[in-house]
This record gives C-alpha cells, sequence and structure tokens, in this order.
C-alpha cells in the first residue's frame, strides 16, 4: 500500500488524519458577511476524517450534512471513522461529516444561505461560480476521481415524517453493484431512483461511480438510535465493499423490499396541510392522502394517490407555501 496523498496532506498506510479541506472561493461571501466557522484565508471548509488501510482496496466516500438539519449522517460518519481501525483495513475511507457547514452553523434550512445552492439537485455546479456551485465542483474535480463507491447520509426536515430508506441509481452501469451494496444494510426500503443531479446521483450517472443515498431520522431532530442505525450501515457498506472485516451487524431477520421509484406530490399553492395518512403506510390508487385548505377551512385541492404504492414520507406540518412536499410514495414491488 502506498502513501496517499489528497487535500495536501499525506497519509502512510495504516494511519488515520483529521483534516479541513478548503475550497477557493476568491473572496465571495454571504453578501458581505463572513459566516462563522466557514472561511480562513478566502476558502469553504469541510471537515474530513482520512483513514488510509494498510492494504490496497476500494475507497469509500461517507458524506453528511449535505442539507442543514438532517443532522443523524454527522455523529455516525464521525463515529464510524474513528473505529474502524486502519491497520485492519484494505482500502481508504474519506469521511466527511457536514458538506453545508454554512448552513450547519447558521442553521439556515436546507440549502447553503449564500446562495441557496442544494447539494442533492444542482450538480456538477461551477468552478467559478457562486459558493454552492464551488464547493459542487471541488468534488467533481477533486474527490470523486479519488472514490470507488459514494454513500450519502439525509434525513427527514422541518416537518418531514420519514420511513427509513436507500435510494439507488437506475443507470445501468452501476445499478447492480448499488443495489447489492443496498442490500447488504439493515435498510428495509430500497427506492431506485432516476435523479442525476445530486452528489452521489450526478457521480453515477455521468462517471459511472456506483453510491447510495440514505434517508433516516425526521423533523430535524438528531436520535441516537437514528445515529446507530446509519453508523451500523457505513460499517457493513465498508464490509461489503471489503474494506474492513466482517462485522457481525447484519439483520437477517429485517424484510428488505425494492421498490421501482418514488413519486413526490408538491404543492402548487400556498395552503394548510391536513395529512389523512402515515409514514409506512401502505396506499392505494385514488386514496386520500390529505387536503390542502385555505384559513377559512375552505378546501384549496385534494391529494390522492395516482396508483397503488407505499408511503415513505410526508409533511406533518400545517403551513405549506407553494412547491413544498406534501408526500413521498413509493409504486408498488419489483422484487423482494
Amino acid at each position: 500500500m502506498e502513501q496517499w496523498r489528497i487535500f495536501g496532506e499525506a497519509l502512510n498506510p495504516g494511519e488515520r488524519l483529521n483534516a479541513t479541506i478548503r475550497v477557493p472561493m476568491d473572496g465571495l461571501s454571504n453578501h458581505g458577511e463572513v459566516l462563522p466557522g466557514t472561511r480562513e484565508g478566502g476558502a469553504y471548509e469541510l471537515p474530513v476524517i482520512l483513514v488510509n488501510g494498510a492494504k490496497p482496496g476500494k475507497t469509500l466516500l461517507v458524506t453528511a450534512g449535505m442539507h442543514s438539519g438532517e443532522y443523524n449522517g454527522t455523529p455516525a460518519a464521525i463515529q464510524a471513522a474513528r473505529e474502524v481501525d486502519p491497520q485492519q483495513m484494505s482500502g481508504r475511507l474519506i469521511a466527511i461529516p457536514c458538506v453545508n457547514t454554512s448552513g450547519f452553523w447558521t442553521m439556515y434550512p436546507r440549502v447553503t444561505p449564500e446562495d441557496h445552492f442544494n447539494f442533492n439537485g444542482q450538480y456538477p455546479g461551477k468552478a467559478d461560480g457562486t459558493v454552492g456551485e464551488r464547493v459542487a465542483a471541488f468534488f467533481v474535480k477533486e474527490i470523486f476521481p479519488q472514490v470507488d463507491f459514494i454513500l450519502d447520509l439525509h434525513g427527514g426536515s422541518r416537518g418531514e415524517r420519514m420511513t427509513p430508506l436507500v435510494f439507488f441509481p437506475t443507470h445501468p452501469k452501476v445499478r447492480e453493484a448499488a443495489l447489492s451494496a443496498a442490500k447488504a444494510m439493515n435498510i428495509g426500503f430500497l427506492i431506485e431512483s432516476q435523479a442525476t443531479r445530486g452528489q452521489y446521483s450526478y457521480a453515477a450517472s455521468q462517471l459511472d461511480i456506483p453510491g447510495l443515498l440514505i434517508e433516516r431520522g425526521e423533523g430535524y431532530f438528531c436520535e441516537a438510535q437514528w445515529v446507530e442505525a446509519n453508523r451500523k450501515d457505513i460499517l457493513l457498506l465498508m464490509a461489503h465493499l471489503g474494506i474492513i472485516p466482517e462485522t457481525g451487524l447484519y439483520d437477517n431477520a429485517l424484510p428488505r423490499r425494492v421498490f421501482r421509484e418514488a413519486i413526490y406530490l408538491e404543492t402548487e399553492k400556498d395552503g394548510l396541510w391536513y395529512t389523512e395518512v402515515e409514514k409506512n403506510q401502505p396506499v392505494k390508487k385514488g386514496q386520500r392522502f390529505g387536503t390542502l385548505q385555505d384559513f377559512y377551512g375552505e378546501i384549496i385541492e385534494d391529494v390522492f394517490a395516482e396508483m397503488d404504492g407505499h408511503v415513505l414520507y410526508l409533511n406533518n406540518g400545517l403551513a405549506v407555501p407553494k412547491g413544498e412536499l406534501l408526500v413521498a410514495y413509493a409504486v408498488a414491488d419489483s422484487e423482494t
């Protein structure tokens, strides 16, 4: 195993290093204000834990905190990266526990506060663009060429109630590798995704790098059970890829179901949302998900299932402005 040179650092085989990725910003700021914890010398800072195994093997990239407020992946990535023994590893780990650092420290919802960039929907970015665009472009140029597999950790946002699930890409060159990896983790709902503009989905569709996106947790909370489940899945994935020895963490009793796609229903008007379904609930075509009403109790819209499926996550809040997600459901199983 050779010395590993990455992000201006050098690791010998069997070493672990805590470091900082600095993406050049060339003086860009949030309307002239420097945001806390994100800049030093004109750069956007991302924490990274690098683990260089003693033996050669695959390189796994684990990211979390793409959307601020989706917390559960951050401590899970930290814990897993600190737990693995580099002397027992065959391969490498790049763990970035928080990507949207400016959103994290300002508690700005989901996107980057500087430019409202969505790391899960606006790739590949621009090297000379806005703050988020530059970070995305850095991933494409400097990080993706270094890795063999990507795991991106998300969770339910404000008002969302979530069934734990994992998305895998449809891109034919990586689909089977991604699906096989998804089945190796302790998560029951596996959803085929046609997305191409998110971090992992761009790498899959454009660069033939297999990857997965886990959604676990809800409502901007950080619960120990969700963190622990994510930590186990990271270790299970590393074992599946041959980076670490078998873990004994695999839950054989957990049923795993594969769905061919997810349908997202959003509101086209501002309204008060009254849901009539629960997460993890089967639904039939024509079944009502809920009603959108105004402040006077008048119905603006009834929202129905377009086909048979299973509720993945839903908006359990009351206020739903135009463009807000109401419910996401997966269509009938394609395999078990």
